[in-house]
């Protein structure tokens, strides 16, 4: 018998991996967890059905939401990533050879230790001398750090469950106030295929906070339609604007990925209002 993991992406449509072996499945407190062997993509982790991160493409996502903020701060010394317990993104931090310090706040440990069982590859981050991780609720965290952070990173699921607020203008009030006055933050937001109206509550939430508020894109084959959208806020500098590059070449980011990411198709445009 053949065993084939779906994500429902949309109430028509499902994305469907082959899987040679299940090995974990388990409630937490927040969510549903499952990690799988896929043929394609090798380890998958999946929380409520959805397609977290994947061996074979988890690099897109986790340079992609990280790079863009780094290299656009001319000094980014002490970074938050709030949710992403598989590591990913405080990994791509703590190779910043300017990052002092990456904090991660995830509100489910059993993700972390899903990682940590299972995904070595990012878990790696989280006993980097110069990392911090933190079992907390990250909104409650965020009120708590005023004035602390040169970049802030939202790597959280979809905006249900435990994640809602997440997406809300009141959290990225509270995101404002803990960077620093020239700091910046990134959020992951959703498809523009699938998930107009959450890049528009993101973007419009974000733009009410931030004087410099800019969307881009990355191709990330395991999300819903392979095209996925960040919004980042910033209190001074231009995020297109590239202020130093890594220092060893990354699998997905570099210069011209950069500058092109903020190239949006005239429909993308349209979505966030900036269309014709």
């Amino acid at each position: 018998m053949e065993l084939w993991v779906t994500e429902y992406q949309t109430p028509y449509l499902g994305f469907s991996c082959k899987a040679s072996e299940t090995l974990r499945v388990e409630k937490t407190p927040f969510q549903d967890l499952a990690v799988v062997v896929t043929e394609q993509f090798g380890r998958m982790l999946l929380l409520d059905g959805m397609v977290m991160t994947t061996d074979k493409d988890e690099f897109v996502y986790h340079e992609m939401i990280s790079m863009i903020a780094l290299y656009s701060h001319p000094c980014p010394r002490k970074v938050l990533v709030i949710g992403g317990g598989d590591g990913g993104a405080l990994r791509e931090v703590l190779r910043h050879p300017q990052v002092e310090k990456g904090v991660l706040v995830e509100i489910d440990a059993q993700v972390i230790q899903a990682a940590r069982d299972f995904f070595p590859a990012l878990s790696c981050s989280f006993d980097d001398p110069e990392a911090e991780v933190i079992v907390d609720d990250g909104i409650k965290y965020i009120q708590e750090h005023k004035d602390e952070f040169d970049i802030i990173l939202i790597d959280s699921t979809e905006p249900v469950g435990p994640a809602i607020q997440l997406f809300s203008p009141e959290f990225y009030a509270s995101c404002y106030a803990a960077l620093k006055e020239d700091g910046m933050m990134v959020a992951q937001s959703e498809s523009p295929f699938f998930n107009q109206n959450v890049i528009q509550m993101v973007y419009r939430g974000i733009g009410q906070v931030f004087p410099i508020t800019e969307l881009y894109l990355a191709n990330i084959p395991t999300y819903p339609s392979g095209l996925w959208s960040f919004t980042v806020g910033s209190k001074k500098y231009d995020p297109r604007r590239i202020q130093s590059s890594p220092e060893k070449p990354c699998k997905y980011y570099n210069a011209g990925v950069h500058q092109a990411a903020f190239e949006l198709p005239a429909f993308v445009q349209e979505i966030i209002g900036q269309g014709k």
